[in-house]
C-alpha cells in the first residue's frame, strides 16, 4: 500500500497530455476515455498528467487538446514520447492549414513516434508537405460494454427503415445541408429518420434529439437500421463507429477516412446525385451488408497503442506500420 500511495504522488507511468470532458463530447475525447479505461485494466498507471515525472516510462500527446505549456517537462525527459493526431485540421474546418502547422511544429521538437488514424491522414498530411516522426496508422475503436448489438431492434422490411445521424459538431462540413436535401426528397412512406446531436441546420421533419450521454446515444443507435454520415474530412469518425459497433449498416460520403470504417458494411456515396440510390442498395441488401460490418476492437487497439507506448514490454504486439498493409479486423456486425 505505501509502495502504490508512493507511486500516485510520484506521477503516472504513463501521462496523458488531454483535456478530458465527460461526455457527450467530441469523438476523439471518447475514444481516449476508452482506451485510458481499458489500458487501466491492463495494469497501467496511465493519468490525464500535466507533466512527467522519473517514473514516467511515456508521454501520449493528443494533438493540440492540452495546455501547450505542459510540454515543457518534456524537454530533456528520457521518457517515450507519442504524438496522436488528427486531421489535417485545416482540411476538415475549410480553414488554412495554420493549425496542422504548429501541430507539425510541435511534433518535430518533441515527439519519438506519432500515431495517426487512418490512411487517409496520413496521405492528407503528406500531400501538405507535413510529414511526422515514425508514423504508424492506428484507428479508434469504440468501448464494447456501451456499443454493441445485444438488444438491437430487428431489421424488418416490412416496416419504415429507420434513419439515424448523430454529430456532436455544428460544423457545416458535419453535413448538415445533406442531411437537409435528404429530408425534402426522402419517401416518407417508407422511412424515418432521426438526429441526434447539434445542427447548424433546422430540420421540419427529422426528429431531432439534443446531444446524448454514451449510453442512452448507443440505445438509440440500436433502435434504428442505417447510419447516415455526410461528414467530410473526418480522419476517423468516433459517431461512425459507434453506429457500425451497434449493427447499423452507413450510408457514408465517400471522403476522409469514412471508406476505410465501412468498407463493405454498407455504401458510400459522393453527393445529392447519388445518395438515394446508395440507400436503396443497403435496403435491398440489409442482411449481407450488415453481415459484412467489420471494426477494429478495443483491445486490439488498446494492443496497439500499448506496444507503441511502451515497446520494451514482451508481451506488447506491433502496432500497424504506416507503410503496411491494413490491419486485421474482427468482425462487429450482428442482427
Amino acid at each position: 500500500m505505501i509502495e502504490w500511495i508512493r507511486n500516485r504522488l510520484a506521477g503516472p507511468e504513463v501521462a496523458v497530455f488531454h483535456r478530458f470532458h465527460a461526455p457527450p463530447y467530441g469523438g476523439g475525447n471518447q475514444f481516449l476515455l476508452a482506451l485510458v479505461a481499458r489500458l487501466r485494466r491492463r495494469g497501467i498507471d496511465i493519468r490525464e498528467a500535466s507533466r512527467v515525472t522519473r517514473r514516467t516510462r511515456a508521454c501520449l500527446f493528443n494533438s493540440i487538446n492540452f495546455d501547450p505549456g505542459w510540454l515543457k517537462s518534456l524537454d530533456g525527459s528520457a521518457c517515450h514520447k507519442v504524438h496522436r493526431i488528427d486531421g489535417p485540421i485545416g482540411t476538415y474546418r475549410g480553414t488554412d492549414n495554420e493549425v496542422d502547422r504548429r501541430i507539425w511544429k510541435m511534433n518535430q521538437d518533441f515527439a519519438d513516434v506519432t500515431i495517426l488514424q487512418s490512411r487517409y491522414s496520413l496521405e492528407a498530411h503528406a500531400a501538405l508537405e507535413l510529414d511526422f516522426r515514425s508514423p504508424v496508422v492506428i484507428p479508434n475503436a469504440v468501448d464494447p460494454a456501451l456499443f454493441h448489438t445485444l438488444g438491437r431492434t430487428p431489421w424488418d422490411p416490412a416496416r419504415k427503415t429507420r434513419l439515424v445521424s448523430t454529430s456532436w459538431s455544428d460544423n457545416p462540413a458535419k453535413g448538415a445541408s445533406t442531411y437537409k436535401w435528404i429530408e425534402d426528397h426522402l419517401d416518407w412512406t417508407r422511412f424515418e429518420y432521426t438526429f441526434i446531436g447539434r445542427s447548424p441546420v433546422k430540420f421540419d421533419r427529422i426528429r431531432t434529439l439534443e446531444p446524448l450521454p454514451s449510453r442512452p446515444l448507443a440505445e438509440e443507435l440500436r433502435a434504428h437500421d442505417v447510419y447516415v454520415t455526410a461528414s467530410r474530412n473526418d480522419a476517423c469518425s468516433n459517431a461512425l463507429l459507434e453506429a457500425l459497433a451497434c449493427g447499423l449498416p452507413a450510408l457514408a460520403v465517400r471522403s476522409g477516412g469514412n471508406p476505410e470504417l465501412v468498407k463493405d458494411g454498407g455504401a458510400l456515396f459522393d453527393g445529392t446525385d447519388d445518395v438515394l440510390d446508395k440507400l436503396g442498395e443497403i435496403v435491398t441488401d440489409y442482411g449481407r451488408k450488415q453481415s459484412l460490418i467489420q471494426l477494429a476492437s478495443l483491445d486490439d487497439v488498446a494492443d496497439r497503442y500499448l506496444s507503441v507506448l511502451l515497446p520494451a514490454l514482451p508481451a506488447d504486439r506491433d502496432a500497424t506500420p504506416a507503410v503496411a498493409s491494413a490491419p486485421d479486423r474482427s468482425r462487429s456486425g450482428g442482427a
